[in-house]
């Protein structure tokens, strides 16, 4: 056997064996004899300013070792784009860390003997608040009225972009039918398998070192390094496994807070969170609107398309400044048409921030751009497939931004292939059957203008012959199968079979930076740096250097931002593409949609691993169900409604699809390891809207809210029916 084999075969998960055996310990498992328990006090009021923390009842507890707040923070501050977050709220020499601006804000913390302890200690904490005025609308933020909840944000706008392209009064007169609609959803809960927990301690070198569950080891150090006041050399994170993330594990919850405990008491500091803090103590996605046109000649060709689209962004930026680029992106479909107006606005409230959830931006947007053709379709009596190859973006086509699709464009071949896939509509006597087809695209990698890379150490062990490769390696494993597709890939480069790699991964003590698990990027840029490194040590192995290392750092093409009034951009190198065909069923009686077929194809570009090619494209169905018909998120003045599992409802198996198959295309990406293009987050962008097309189909009426809960499709049959009366 060779490399070359591996890649394209369903081998079995490397970490398999450990999970399903309960051997693999996740952070939660971590339980040294000597760790101590951390709490952590939430603000749980939506705007304040923190005027005095009294902590000597909870630290006079016997058990209770150490009680942190702000004025413990070296560098209060903390941010994945913006550093706008404090560690912990309180008085503070830092402008602005004495104000909550949300629920979810930590104004204390108690590390004690047990969790219970701590627990008691918590209550003992004397805060005094001075209420402010806050808001919770993104519209009512952008008034001139509403409190300002950042220096030098006015109006509360975190971001604006705004794409022109071509004459739109032109491109109005120019079209026989104009759609409108406005599309409305709200957050949405991670929900993953283990709520945040962690460990911090001081290794044998003298680091801080926290063990925990995240997307990005080297970014929560650099985040970590900063806050503590250290050079990052003194900061080590280790991801153990990890029970889901979905973009949920990119921002901090419990990394900063073990590390200052540990700093201090040099023992090892323990903290587990409850369901209930964890949905209310991370960010979710956010809730975004969208106010569209679309105009068309009567043959189905584009020539009109406006857009206002507002995204709550919560208290703190977290990622939604990218995340409203994305939409922005992405709010036309992946469709050609050379008039656009597009303004997107990214708005600060005092609600849950809002960050990095699977599609970043792209369902919200794909619910419109999606929604737009499926009812000019309707208008025009064309058939959704038909109109959409008319319009579909081919290689050498300009988007809107005014720039090209990176080579190997294959959206419309994925969507025949979907189409051709579809079983025939039921036929029985008294049911309400409909059948909805929608597209999507997404980015693979980051966007507009972060300087993307990824590194990749791999060592070449043996004598006559290679007997061992080590890949060292700094990627996520949150459940994906990136470490089994990364080992895949290091075999194919170097030439061996798969059991002979040995992975050392997620350590930022052993690996280089290899930026986050998100953005459908990791298998992308790691097989890219490990073919890099593998090709260095290959050459080293000639020259009969033992152990041959290799090390290379991928840095794919750049990209670039928003021009401002225009909009031009190179917005990404490489996107994915996938096409998603449901038949439901609607109860008229009570609203109740079921789901009974769904068929989704895929552009893997080259399918690594074809069972995990699946497996995503199952899971992320099984997510943007939820997404769109049941996970109703509750927020009223900034505090969380839904706060378990009892009233947020996620599905369960018997809320699943009757069936889910994938057609799995294989488009090579030019840039791609292998021809390789990400995959785990390409079919929610099209799933929600190609279910609220099946509703329209079925029922005659268009629901444009998301999700679509019985009482919400009720109402609107009922409306609907009033209307005609």
């Amino acid at each position: 056997m060779t490399g070359k084999r591996e890649v394209g075969r369903s081998v079995a998960r490397v970490d398999a064996i450990g999970k399903v055996t309960g051997q693999t310990p996740y952070p939660g498992d971590l339980y040294p004899a000597d760790a101590l328990h951390l709490k952590i006090l939430f603000a749980d009021r939506p705007h304040a300013r923190v005027l005095n923390v009294d902590t000597s009842a909870a630290e006079a507890i016997e058990g209770v070792h150490l009680v942190l707040t702000s004025a413990d923070v070296p560098n209060n501050s903390y941010g994945l784009v913006i550093p706008d977050q404090p560690v912990l709220v309180g008085p503070s020499s830092q402008p602005g860390a004495d104000v909550v601006r949300t629920t979810m804000d930590n104004v204390a913390v108690v590390v004690a003997e047990t969790e219970a302890i701590a627990e008691k200690a918590l209550r003992l904490i004397d805060v005094q608040y001075a209420d402010l005025p806050a808001v919770f609308d993104p519209f009512e933020a952008m008034q001139a009225s509403a409190p300002q909840l950042h220096p030098n944000t006015p109006d509360n706008v975190l971001a604006h972009y705004e794409v022109r392209r071509g004459d739109m009064d032109a491109g109005w007169q120019a079209a026989d039918v104009v759609v409108e609609g406005t599309y409305t959803t709200t957050w949405q809960e991670h929900a993953y398998l283990q709520p945040e927990a962690g460990l911090g301690y001081i290794d044998e070198e003298g680091r801080v070192t926290v063990e925990v569950a995240g997307q990005d080891a080297h970014e929560d150090r650099r985040q970590l390094a900063h806050a503590l006041a250290l050079p990052e050399e003194r900061i080590r994170i280790i991801y153990r496994a990890i029970g889901g993330a979905f973009g949920g594990r990119e921002d901090m919850s419990v990394q900063i807070l073990l590390a200052m405990a540990a700093l201090r008491l040099d023992r090892p500091v323990k903290a587990l969170w409850s369901r209930e803090e964890s949905i209310k103590g991370h960010h979710k996605r956010h809730p975004i609107i969208v106010k569209a046109r679309l105009g068309a000649r009567s043959d189905g060709t584009l020539v009109a398309m406006e857009a206002e689209i507002v995204g709550d962004a919560g208290a703190y930026a977290s990622t939604s400044t990218k995340v409203l680029a994305n939409a922005c992106l992405l709010s036309l479909g992946p469709y050609r048409c050379p008039n656009v107006s597009i303004d997107t606005y990214t708005v600060y409230t005092n609600n849950i921030p809002c960050g990095a959830f699977r599609g970043f931006g792209g369902p919200q947007a794909a619910l419109a751009a999606e929604g737009q053709m499926n009812k000019l379709a309707e208008a025009l009596g064309i058939d959704p497939v038909e109109l959409r190859l008319k319009n579909i973006l081919r290689e050498g086509d300009t988007l809107h931004v005014g720039t090209p699709l990176p080579a190997g464009v294959k959206i419309g071949e994925t969507l025949q292939a979907c189409a051709d896939a579809r079983s025939a509509l039921p036929e029985e006597p008294g049911k309400r059957y409909g059948t909805g087809i929608a597209v999507g695209y997404k980015n693979v990698g980051f966007s507009f203008g972060y300087p993307e890379r990824c590194s990749a150490l791999v060592e070449l062990h043996g004598g006559a012959a290679i007997e061992r490769v080590v890949v060292r390696h700094a990627a996520a494993e949150v459940g994906q199968g990136a470490h089994t597709v990364i080992a895949q890939l290091a075999a194919d480069a170097v030439g061996v079979p798969v059991e002979k790699i040995e992975l050392d991964m997620s350590d930022t003590a052993t690996s280089g930076d290899a930026g986050s698990a998100s953005a459908s990027r990791m298998t992308f840029m790691a097989g890219n740096a490990i073919r890099g490194a593998a090709e260095q040590a290959l050459e080293r192995w000639q020259d009969e250097d033992r152990p041959a290392v290799g090390e290379h750092t991928y840095r794919p093409p750049a990209t670039t931002l928003y021009e401002p009034k225009t909009g031009k951009s190179e917005p990404n190198f490489s996107y994915g593409y996938a096409a998603v065909a449901v038949i439901v069923e609607v109860d008229p009686a009570t609203g109740f949609i079921t789901v009974h077929d769904v068929i989704c194809s895929i552009d893997a570009g080259k399918a690594v691993n074809p069972q995990q090619v699946e497996g995503q494209v199952e899971g992320c169905i099984a997510q943007a169900h939820g997404y769109a018909l049941m996970e109703n998120f509750q927020m009223s003045e900034g505090r969380v409604q839904t706060a378990h599992l009892s009233t947020y409802l996620i599905p369960t198996v018997l809320d699943m699809p009757a069936r889910t198959r994938t057609v799995i295309c294989e488009f090579p990406d030019p840039l791609g390891p292998n021809g390789v293009r990400g995959v785990g987050e390409m079919p929610f962008m099209a799933y929600p809207a190609a279910v609220a097309a099946a509703v329209a189909n079925a029922t005659g009426v268009w629901i444009d809210a998301l999700p679509l809960t019985p009482d919400r499709v009720l109402r609107a049959l009922h409306e609907a029916a009033d209307a005609v009366r």
